[in-house]
């Protein structure tokens, strides 16, 4: 279920705050669109993924978005005056502890469901495990270095400058450079993917969500092989090095910018919240 806390997060970060309200809107449309596309829900089945879907979003709305809400008031603050690492150490545990409650809550409501999957319905999620992994080889492990560099850095670039505006020259080169200094680790990240797609398909066949999967869900980087658990750790080094870098360089208006996100986002999730 951690593809459907993915699927959440999503579309909290889509870039205009009126197509954020529409999708958070029609969420369970979409969560139901996305369990059927894995898990092949039927009769039944169907009826209790509603129901335990209405219960998580239940959860989501009056607990996670006031959450959602305070942090973003609170990034918005720290922006404005300028960012310290500190700040992006916050933001990352921020992050991470509201990940990490959202995954606990949602397996709690579908561990349940999970343990009577049929062994047709895993095969089913088996076979969808095994096409995601080819777009994701594809997208980040295949290609040469030069190819997989330029599109690390047109990934970066896009994601910045929709939270900053357009970037000078000089810090398109320090976007850059970050791409040449961060490791290229998605072999290694292909690996432990499949290693966590089995673990999960595992447990389902042995009918233990219940007993198991709030915890496993929650670990998420349990079990890492030790190059890979090095490389994340680099590469999250250096990012925050890139956005501090870049700090340094950014106008008032890119700093008004991404300051005045924030707080739309925030008040978008404070509304959501009170939403009936």
């Amino acid at each position: 279920m951690r593809a459907v806390i993915a699927a959440i997060a999503a579309m909290l970060l889509l870039s205009a705050c009126s197509v954020t309200r529409v999708a958070y809107d029609n969420a369970d449309l979409f969560l139901r669109w996305q369990a059927n596309h894995y898990l092949d829900f039927q009769g039944d089945q169907s009826e209790e993924l509603d129901r335990r879907l209405a219960a998580f979003l239940a959860w989501h709305r009056a607990k996670a978005l006031p959450q959602y809400a305070r942090l973003g008031e609170e990034a918005a603050t720290r922006m404005q005056r300028g960012l310290k690492r500190e700040d992006l150490e916050w933001s990352y545990d921020a992050v991470r502890a509201q990940v990490g409650e959202a995954l606990g809550v949602a397996a709690g409501e579908t561990a349940g469901l999970l343990d009577q999957l049929s062994p047709g319905q895993i095969s089913h999620l088996e076979m969808r495990l095994a096409e995601d992994n080819r777009k994701f080889a594809k997208e980040r492990v295949q290609g040469t270095m030069e190819e997989r560099h330029q599109r690390r850095v047109k990934r970066n670039l896009e994601r910045l400058e929709e939270w900053f505006g357009p970037f000078s020259e000089a810090q398109i080169a320090r976007v850059r450079r970050y791409s040449e200094r961060a490791p290229f680790s998605a072999e290694l990240q292909e690996r432990d993917r499949k290693r966590r797609q089995g673990e999960f398909v595992a447990m389902l066949r042995a009918r233990e969500a219940k007993q198991r999967l709030a915890k496993w869900a929650q670990g998420w980087e349990a079990g890492r092989a030790p190059d890979y658990a090095q490389a994340t750790l680099a590469t999250r080094a250096e990012y925050m090095d890139l956005l501090l870098d870049l700090d340094r360089t950014f106008s008032t208006e890119q700093r008004r910018h991404a300051a005045a996100r924030l707080t739309r986002f925030a008040g978008l999730f404070d509304s959501l919240s009170r939403q009936p």
